[in-house]
């Protein structure tokens, strides 16, 4: 059996003790004969908290376990037990707690000895709050397998951060954990089949953490927090810039780099498989179905897949300073880095929402000041186009500059956004879902499509239209329990009333299925009390998929008013039902999701739909290279967000529905917060545009291979 072995440089075995290994940074650079290589080695403690040597420490759940020998080493195997779900391994130290203050992770090595694929969970536990990270385990695949121990803020620090969602020095104010008293490990396994097994040879905590000068609430040892190019000021990584010389090198490092990797070979001017099949040519971007899997045709007639990249844009890294500016080495508003200060307002979640407008600072654009002089804007936006292609990124995903997809030179997307007046009794993360039956529901729609009609709508380089992003669509019943609680004057409430008095026509009828009392069809209207959803089911259920379809329909005909040919691309999808998938597959010519997991190989359409999916968002960040936020998808270290990177696409490529996944986004988002306070490490640019080595070579090897590995699947 071949086992690969992942997130460690090296395999280490050791006794049940405090080792010091010597390893590797397993830290990725180019160089510039553009190969990549490691830095230089250093220390790196490991401590072993459980293996398979001990008789106790771990208790079963749902599973069976025994210690067996492989290539000599002891492992415990733990096989599911038949009929259950999830199987589950709890792990405990063995006075109480462990204290895993002076590290950086918990970690588990584990292998899949089975056939099949097996998504497995690693969690950490203390008084009652949890770490965990997801994981798919291959065939045949031993991993080192690291979860970040993110901290609770301790109590002398809990008013010196805000607007941020992480802290500095792996302090996490929503989701982190008193280490010092970690309770319990815990290895859930799902996904699995009769004949399925893990195998465990240890676990253990690694990474040295060093508890910082200000952890005692001393700010006069913390701030400024943030030196002149918007990194952190009190740590030093690989690829950290120190000064404007070093960022004239980075250019000429890049240089040599792009030079050395001009992109895949097998690409024609759109990205498509230049030797593949070759289909009828439109001149627009289509989808067609070909030996059994959904693929995009490009303009000229091969077929594409979408290699995608979100926010391709030079402002990304803007940051709000209002109420703390003794946090940053800002420049002087006088001079030439003036032009990026400014002012907003959009704050929806966080430390700034509800306070009016604030100032702002972009570090980002200051940076590419600081390093490509005055044309700063000109250089950037053609180097993206160069890097785009050099990294095998066919696609500039959503939100992205139009002053660079224009240049077309990149396949791109445009956004859209629908939606007048709201639903009032709805709810959600982002805000009250659109009334589709207002009137001026389109209007607005429709002016920006109007606007685009002799751009992007006529443009061989456009595939078409995302309309809005991650609505709150709920269960599928909540948009039309979200019509009940609305006024009177709802739009979507008189349509419901409408619909409820051609079926039942007596308001008693009515009364007599949802056990309600009203008096009148107008007293239908008028109030807005909550209905027993069990008796009004499949009422609600009906006019639910009603709202869909309406709001669905009315998007692509505003969209194929002014570009037929162009492809109506959907509302990106974050929490979905079924009932609002099967309204998307009747009007969207491509379903779109933003899928932040570690795979897609599990996203199924609901029975009897087949229509092309577009993941419109997924990320993976990392705190070892001086940022605060992994998002919403952890990875160890940057070799390992590569890893996770490679997997996720490849899960696409392998998906007969997928036609693409877009990775969100370019850039790092600033150190200290965007206006909802997300700072994350999601980029393939840090906030000084170099680039991240290991993800870019990730994103190569999926596109060195990712035509020939598609049209192989699945045969």
């Amino acid at each position: 059996m071949k086992h690969r072995l992942r997130e460690g440089c090296r395999r280490a075995n050791g006794p049940l003790a405090l080792l010091v290994v010597w390893g590797y940074w397993c830290v990725l650079s180019v160089f510039p004969n553009g190969l990549v290589q490691a830095e230089q080695p250093t220390t790196t403690s490991v401590e072993v908290l459980w293996s398979p040597e001990k008789a106790d420490g771990y208790r079963l759940e749902r599973a069976t376990a025994e210690v067996i020998s492989r290539d000599g080493v002891s492992v415990l195997r733990i096989r599911p037990e038949a009929g259950a779900d999830s199987a589950t391994v709890r792990f405990h130290a063995p006075t109480k707690t462990w204290n895993l203050s002076s590290f950086r992770y918990v970690g588990i090595e584990l292998s899949n000895p089975s056939a099949e694929t097996l998504r497995i969970q690693w969690r950490a536990r203390s008084k009652g709050k949890s770490l965990s990270r997801d994981y798919i385990l291959e065939p045949g695949e031993t991993v080192h397998l690291r979860l970040t121990l993110r901290r609770a803020v301790p109590e002398p620090l809990r008013d010196v951060f805000f607007g941020m969602r992480g802290f500095p020095e792996l302090l996490d104010p929503e989701g982190g954990i008193d280490v010092s008293t970690l309770e319990e490990v815990v290895l859930s396994i799902r996904d699995f089949s009769p004949s399925s097994a893990v195998e465990v040879q240890k676990i253990f905590a690694s990474g040295s953490f060093q508890t910082p000068p200000w952890w005692n609430g001393e700010t006069s040892k913390l701030f400024p927090l943030i030196d002149e190019f918007g990194q952190y000021r009190h740590r030093d990584w690989p690829g950290k810039i120190h000064s404007v010389e070093e960022l004239a090198e980075k250019i000429r490092e890049e240089d040599r780099d792009l030079a050395a990797h001009p992109g895949p070979g097998d690409w024609d001017q759109f990205g498509g498989w230049k030797s593949g099949p070759h289909l009828e040519a439109t001149g627009h971007f289509r989808v067609t179905k070909h030996e059994g899997k959904w693929w995009l045709v490009d303009p000229e007639g091969r077929l594409f897949w979408s290699h995608g990249m979100d926010c391709v844009r030079s402002t990304t890294a803007t940051t709000p300073i209002t109420d703390r500016e003794h946090w940053f080495q800002l420049p002087p508003k006088d001079g030439p880095f003036g032009v990026f200060y400014g002012r907003a307002s959009w704050a929806p979640h966080g430390y700034y929402q509800g306070k009016g407008t604030y100032q702002t600072f972009c570090f980002s654009g200051a940076n590419l000041l600081r390093k490509y002089g005055p044309n700063w804007e000109k250089t950037f936006n053609e180097r993206m186009h160069q890097r785009l292609r050099s990294w095998g990124i066919n696609t500039i995903g959503n939100w992205s500059d139009p002053a660079i997809y224009g240049m077309r030179r990149t396949p791109y997307v445009v956004t859209l956004s629908s939606g007048a007046r709201r639903i009032e009794g709805s709810t959600g993360y982002w805000g009250k879902f659109a009334d589709p039956f207002d009137p001026n529901f389109d209007r607005g729609l429709l002016a920006a499509m109007q606007r685009e009609a002799d751009s992007s709508a006529k443009d061989p380089w456009c595939l078409g239209y995302f309309v809005d992003n991650e609505l709150s669509w709920g269960d599928e019943l909540s948009l039309a329990v979200a019509t009940v609680r609305s006024p009177a004057d709802q739009p979507a409430k008189k349509v419901f009333q409408e619909r409820l008095w051609q079926k039942y026509g007596d308001i008693a009828k009515l009364n007599a299925v949802w056990g309600t009392n009203f008096s009148s069809w107008d007293d239908f209207l008028q109030k807005t009390d909550e209905v027993d959803q069990k008796k009004a089911r499949e009422d609600l259920a009906a006019f639910y998929s009603e709202i869909a379809e309406t709001y669905f329909r009315r998007c692509r005909d505003a969209v194929k008013k002014f570009a037929p040919d162009k492809l109506y691309l959907g509302c990106r999808f974050a929490w979905v039902n079924d009932r609002a998938i099967r309204a998307a597959s009747l009007y969207c010519d491509v379903v779109s999701f933003n899928r932040y997991e570690v795979s897609v190989a599990s996203l199924r359409l609901p029975e009897g739909i087949d229509k092309p999916v577009i993941i419109g968002e997924f990320h993976f960040g990392a705190l070892d290279r001086g940022m605060f936020h992994t998002g919403l998808r952890e990875a160890a270290d940057q070799v390992d967000r590569a890893e996770c990177y490679r997997r996720y696409v490849k899960s696409g490529l392998l998906h007969p529905h997928i036609v693409g996944t877009h990775w969100f986004q370019l850039m790092d988002q600033p150190t200290t917060g965007r206006g909802d306070g997300e700072n994350y490490q999601i980029g393939f640019l840090d906030v000084c545009d170099t680039p991240y080595p290991e993800i870019i070579q990730a994103a190569r090897d999926v596109a060195s291979s990712m035509y020939t590995l598609r049209s192989a699947s699945g045969r």
